[in-house]
């Protein structure tokens, strides 16, 4: 039987409408979802909340082994689950293939944090043990979107749960078997008590419910900007913890050294790896003006070779773009952009869901997709003369998420790197890495800085608590 059957694949019964699990190549219908409403989602609360308690207080080695065990349920699924993550959600093989090795590891990097030192003995100036203890936070709401769906999932669920936490999923409804359901199929398969995990497919008004209920202490929100301060403000108002990982515009440096083939290959890896829908996509490239006509041509001539089609039937270096509404904001900002004077060097053309990729060059501060974030398979490329203009050039804008810099000398990349805000550098590599026992998050407009990955979940996720101990009652003046 596989792990996801229509027929079973929503064993708590929603109550919102269903909505069609489609598949963006070909416009076909995978099956259908059921979306969850206001009261969905606070019996999700008060469910998850009445038994995270006894969850918490299992044995640290019993909630590391169900995560061991999502953990390699990942790689005995792979083939079920890649072919889910190619249909719905528009990933080439390879792209999800990362994701569920990724998933895999951010399990087994949750299993590990079950088992790590809880707090610390603290010195007291009255005759008393001291200490501080992590516990869990509660019940934990995870939004997360389409374009890397089950990574940004389970970046947040996986440890979570590790720490003792309930959970309540939110996925994007466009991926809510790839980014929900799969996960649930898992945490069940590997023994996870009923009740403490539910996903609850969803759009806008869902995800504001879940922020909002006084049974979910802590959201964390992986989206675009504009969604991430809704949901900053909404959190703040209730008193809750929120991390926010938003968007980018992610600047790739090509410094006067950089040996070019090279500096080519990471941008075009770093701008249309899964046809630039990841939030640390180079959207913006940096290039030396000694170096900069002749990369303009050899990246879009890297662009024309490449192949556009459907990831499940063809191979295909990019897939098809989410949606109608994602392809004519791309295709509105290239045509802006040229009609604002950017040359187009590449690309720039669709068909149906299929967007080529997409060369820029002649772009400068106005220009609107170097000014924006695309959030599609678009290089737009400006040049430089000195470090110092490379400096201002990348700082600029709201965003600080990721940054790529291609040089020989390593030295003179770090050096620069220390003069731009960013949350994430890479030293001769494109912007787009993940790992996950690395600290992940942007600074500014990109969100709340590093809080996922490593040892930044048990901030994320837990509650430090100062605790005291007297062999007496302690005596007080009055």
């Amino acid at each position: 039987m596989p792990l996801l059957d229509p027929k079973t694949w929503q064993p708590v019964r929603l109550s919102g409408g269903e909505s069609d699990v489609v598949e963006p190549a070909t416009g076909e219908s995978l099956g259908r979802v059921t979306l969850a409403t206001a009261d969905d989602v606070a019996t999700a609360a008060q469910t998850s909340g009445a038994v995270q308690s006894a969850w918490a207080r299992t044995p640290h080695f019993v909630r590391a082994a169900v995560l061991r065990r999502a953990g390699d349920l990942f790689a005995a699924h792979a083939d079920e689950l890649r072919e889910w993550l190619v249909r719905e959600s528009g990933s080439i093989p390879g792209k999800a293939d990362f994701e569920l090795h990724v998933a895999a590891q951010e399990c087994y990097e949750a299993a590990a944090l079950a088992s790590r030192p809880a707090g610390q003995v603290l010195p007291s100036e009255a005759p008393r043990l001291s200490y501080t203890r992590r516990v869990p936070a509660g019940v934990v709401g995870v939004i997360a979107p389409f374009n890397a769906p089950l990574i940004l999932s389970i970046r947040s669920v996986a440890p979570a749960l590790a720490l003792g936490n309930g959970v309540l999923l939110k996925p994007d409804p466009r991926t809510a078997v790839c980014g929900g359901l799969s996960l649930r199929a898992v945490f069940a398969e590997a023994g996870l008590p009923d009740g403490l995990l539910h996903i609850l497919p969803g759009g806008a008004e869902t995800g504001q419910t879940l922020v909002a209920d006084p049974d979910v202490p802590v959201v964390s929100f992986t989206g675009s900007t504009a969604a991430g301060r809704a949901v900053g403000e909404a959190a703040g108002r209730a008193l809750k913890r929120v991390h926010l990982e938003l968007g980018g515009n992610s600047a790739l440096v090509v410094l006067e050294d950089a040996d070019l083939e090279g500096a080519v290959a990471q941008a075009s890896w770093g701008s249309f790896f899964h046809q630039g829908q990841i939030c640390m996509t180079t959207g913006r490239h940096l290039v030396h003006a000694s170096l900069y006509d002749e990369y303009v041509e050899r990246l879009a001539a890297k662009a024309e070779s490449l192949t556009v089609g459907d990831p499940h039937r063809d191979q295909v270096h990019l897939g098809p773009i989410i949606d109608k509404h994602q392809l004519a904001k791309i295709h509105g900002l290239v045509e802006a952009s040229t009609a604002s004077g950017a040359k187009l060097a590449a690309g720039g053309t669709h068909r149906d869901l299929f967007y080529r990729p997409t060369v820029l060059a002649g772009v400068d501060d106005d220009t609107p997709a170097y000014a924006e974030e695309v959030f599609g398979p678009v290089a737009p490329v400006r040049s430089f003369t000195t470090l110092e203009e490379a400096a201002a050039l990348a700082s600029s804008g709201p965003y600080g998420l990721s940054l790529g810099i291609v040089t020989r000398d390593t030295a003179v990349g770090l050096d620069l790197a220390e003069r731009i805000p960013t949350g994430i550098v890479h030293i001769n590599d494109q912007t787009v890495n993940d790992e996950a026992v690395a600290p992940f998050g942007g600074v500014a407009a990109s969100g709340t800085g590093a809080r996922f990955g490593g040892e930044a979940n048990l901030e994320a996720f837990t509650e430090l608590r100062w605790t005291t101990v007297r062999r007496e009652p302690a005596d007080h003046p009055f």
